[in-house]
């Protein structure tokens, strides 16, 4: 242990002995480590010893306490960092855990010449960390420390693909290095590429099988490759560590919302909300159950908490759309119009989204994917069948075609994947957002065996998703209607459907709806109208160059008359029908999208036309989506 003073004679010897104690009798390590500070109150190593021997007996929280303490007197304490570090991530404090690792490096770090890109990096001054990191390792190439600093950089900047080839790298350089490791499986968490993140966290958890940290990552990975029940048991070991960490809860409630356990996934959110009265996203968590109705006391203490000067602005913008929600269910539509605008507002003001750029990646693949281009393409790509695509916008009836289908015995649900866009990603050699992107084009250069590669990366890339035997698995991703062209490259044997609803209730929807990352044109009616309108253009340039390629569901058709649809949409699929399809409430499968509980119930019609209520603020709506408003379910001329 490093970074606070050595201590002398018996209170030296005592903390040698409790330090001994902690691997194998953690009680008694911390009984040592209270003996030591009754008599010196402010020795930072028995407080680490004690925070240590907190955490091994599951005293999460006690631990955090006795941490911090260890650190405000030791600010130089690397251990006691590391360790606050972990209880951190394990707790949901992400911001928090990101700081207290970065103090960690800068206490570790023994080379002087790391002194000053640790200190930047501490300080969140990324620029310089940057350039000092980038020089040292000119001269040191293989200094891991080094490496892993410049990695963390990377993935402050979001720069994430940078920052796996320095961590993969530091890990080839010093394969036992685990905070490398830690930072390799985040990274890959972060990137949406859990498959590969959760056997990092299985070999920490091998050596150190009671770390809160690695506990919490694997508990948030089990929900990202579909392994629910699992997920549940661990938020439960963590919650027996940490019973009043209300992020702790909220993921905890997240993952039960999922499973089917509606009573106890409410009571996760209830006690988030009581434990943390200003958490707005478990606020919205529980309005956007769809099912609660909140009390006219929950609308005073939202209220409440909005009053706060102090109220962080997602709390804030989280509120305004639980808010939206419950006046909404009250008939207050112009309060709650105001409520949803805010929160809207508030949203946009912190995400970045560009409409031009959209509409200009809709003019690109235009001229790219012609008759001819396919027709040159013909028969190349990975010839399995089994991916089923459902595209469109988000609450167009997309999660009730997947529920549809994920009831019949060949078709397997999975969720909304990000694996063609990861793939997009790749091709589109960007390094940040700004950087122009060299997709559509790039395809145009792909020979045949790479186009197969490609098919084959995504199947591989999903076979976690898939669970059953299943010959067919739904990917439900929306947005992947603008990688249809790519699509058909590489799996032109896959099916793909298209969900669509009338455009002001799809529109006003998504409007309401706060999303938890990827859907940035939602929170302004304007970009939500004109992102519609593009969105229609490219699929009728598809059904122009692809003639039958696509199948069409109308959410209102679907509606109307559900066993007619039902059946179109099997014989596109090359499905049997089978009765079940239309019995699809009762499957017990898991739900991770927004309408997971709707999904649940028979349809019904009273959704159709509810976006009247609010149609006297839709002027914007209106006017972004243009000809496309008036003709639909037709196409105008485009």
């Amino acid at each position: 242990m490093t970074g606070a003073p050595e201590p002398t004679g018996t209170v030296g010897q005592a903390l040698a002995h409790a330090g001994q104690l902690l691997e194998r009798a953690p009680e008694l390590a911390a009984e040592q480590a209270s003996e030591i500070l009754k008599v010196a109150p402010r020795e930072a190593r028995a407080l680490l010893v004690l925070g240590l021997a907190q955490g091994a007996l599951g005293r999460g929280e006690a631990a955090v306490t006795t941490l911090r303490r260890a650190v405000q007197i030791a600010p130089g304490l690397g251990d006691a960092w590391r360790s606050l570090a972990d209880h951190l991530t394990a707790m949901g404090d992400t911001a928090g855990a990101d700081a207290a690792y970065a103090r960690y490096i800068q206490c570790s770090t023994r080379d002087p010449r790391l002194l000053r890109p640790a200190a930047a990096l501490c300080e969140n001054r990324i620029a310089e960390a940057e350039a000092l990191l980038r020089a040292h390792l000119r001269a040191f190439p293989t200094d891991v420390p080094a490496i892993r600093m410049l990695a963390e950089v990377a993935a402050r900047l979001g720069r994430y693909e940078d920052a796996e080839s320095l961590l993969r790298r530091c890990l080839e350089l010093a394969p036992g290095f685990r905070p490398a490791r830690q930072n390799l499986a985040a990274v890959l968490y972060r990137h949406d590429r859990p498959a590969e993140a959760l056997p990092e966290v299985e070999r920490l958890l091998a050596a150190e099988p009671r770390n809160p940290g690695y506990r919490g990552l694997k508990a948030a990975l089990l929900g990202r490759v579909g392994e629910y029940a699992q997920a549940i048991e661990l938020y439960r070991g963590v919650l027996e560590q940490y019973p009043n960490e209300p992020k702790v809860w909220m993921s905890f409630g997240h993952a039960l919302r999922t499973a089917g356990s509606q009573e106890e996934c409410v009571a996760a959110y209830r006690r988030s909300i009581e434990l943390a009265p200003g958490f707005g996203e478990a606020w919205w968590s529980l309005a956007n159950l769809k099912t609660v109705r909140f009390t006219p006391t929950d609308l005073d203490a939202m209220r409440a908490q909005l009053a706060r000067a102090d109220l962080g602005h997602e709390d804030r913008f989280h509120l305004h759309f639980a808010l939206g929600k419950a006046l909404e269910d009250a008939g207050d539509y112009a309060a709650s119009f105001e409520h949803y605008a805010e929160g809207n507002r508030l949203r946009r003001a912190v995400i970045p989204y560009s409409a031009e750029e959209n509409a200009a990646h809709v003019a690109r693949s235009k001229a790219l994917f012609t008759r001819q281009f396919f027709a040159a393409h013909a028969g190349q790509g990975a010839a399995a069948p089994d991916p089923i695509f459902i595209v469109g916008l988000p609450r167009s009836g997309s999660t009730l075609l997947e529920q549809i289908l994920a009831s019949h015995s060949l078709v397997e649900g999975t969720m909304e994947l990000s694996d063609i866009i990861a793939l997009v990603r790749q091709l589109s050699g960007r390094k940040r957002q700004s950087d122009p992107s060299r997709y559509p084009e790039v395809l145009a250069t792909l020979g045949a065996e790479k186009l197969q590669a490609l098919g084959e990366q995504y199947l591989a890339r999903t076979r976690i998703q898939r669970k059953t035997a299943a010959p067919y698995f739904i990917d439900k991703m929306p947005n992947n209607f603008a990688h249809i062209g790519f699509i058909q490259l590489i799996l032109p044997q896959a099916r793909i459907i298209d969900a669509r609803r009338h455009p002001l209730a799809c529109c006003f929807s998504g409007f309401k709806q706060h999303f938890a990352r990827g859907q940035n044109f939602s929170y302004s009616l304007e970009e939500i109208g004109r992102y519609y309108r593009d969105y229609v253009e490219l699929m009728a340039h598809f059904d122009a160059v692809l003639p039958g390629r696509v199948h069409r569901v109308f959410y209102e058709a679907l509606v109307d008359d559900p066993e007619a649809e039902v059946r179109r949409l099997l014989d596109y699929c090359g499905l049997p029908f089978e009765p079940q399809c239309l019995e699809y409430h009762r499957n017990v499968r898991a739900v991770r999208t927004a309408s997971s509980e709707q999904v649940r119930q028979p349809i019904f019609r009273g959704g159709l036309d509810h976006w009247r209520h609010f149609e006297a603020w839709l002027a914007p709506l209106k006017n972004a989506l243009g000809p496309v408003l008036d003709a639909y379910p037709g196409v105008p001329d485009f």
